[in-house]
């Protein structure tokens, strides 16, 4: 059991941190300022949970299968890489930002698929408990992205007036260009 916990607080502050400023948290946060929290965190959850089920998976079999000095050694150049990425960023693109329509659970989904969260969560899996590393993991996430969610009704959702200063409509917490107007009844 000791493991487990052990496991559940490194991945726990590996993907928190790692989380901050990702796609899928400003993705969460822009969702947010269109519709209620609770629904966008469920779908995260959901696919969070999913995609670090099989990141786990895939940790574990490489745990048995690679020699411990090689994993210990791609864990470390891994984690200076997700140290770097992180203080780099990543930013919405255009399209990812008009696809407002699709739910959370398959944009969380997609945009966790080869994301940095992704490949942190293989790598914890290789020299920690599976079920501590999934739980962990997935709750750091989940953590970060209602952080983003939270902060969003604060900024942006009691002042909504659908347009931005140039009269594109917009969401107007991050003035990201949204397809959505005034009334539309998706709240």
């Amino acid at each position: 059991m000791n493991g487990v916990l052990v496991a559940f607080g490194v991945s726990f502050g590996a993907i928190f941190v790692a989380e901050m400023g990702d796609k899928s948290q400003l993705m969460a946060l822009t969702f947010a300022t269109r519709f209620r929290p609770i629904p966008i965190l469920v779908g995260i959850a959901i696919a969070t949970a999913a995609v670090h089920a099989v990141s786990v998976l895939i940790g574990a079999i490489l745990q048995v299968s690679l020699p411990t000095t090689l994993i210990e050694i791609a864990a470390g150049v891994l984690f200076i890489g997700f140290g770097i990425w992180t203080l780099r960023g990543d930013k919405l693109t255009d399209a990812e930002r008009a696809r407002v329509e699709l739910t959370a659970e398959r944009n969380a989904f997609v945009a966790e698929l080869g994301d940095k969260t992704m490949l942190a969560t293989i790598t914890l899996a290789t020299t920690y408990a599976p079920l501590g590393v999934w739980l962990g993991s997935t709750l750091g996430m989940l953590t970060a992205d209602a952080l983003a969610s939270s902060s969003a009704g604060y900024s942006g959702r009691g002042s909504r007036s659908g347009r931005c200063g140039s009269g594109r409509p917009c969401c107007s917490s991050c003035s990201a260009p949204l397809c959505w107007s005034k009334g539309s009844g998706a709240e």
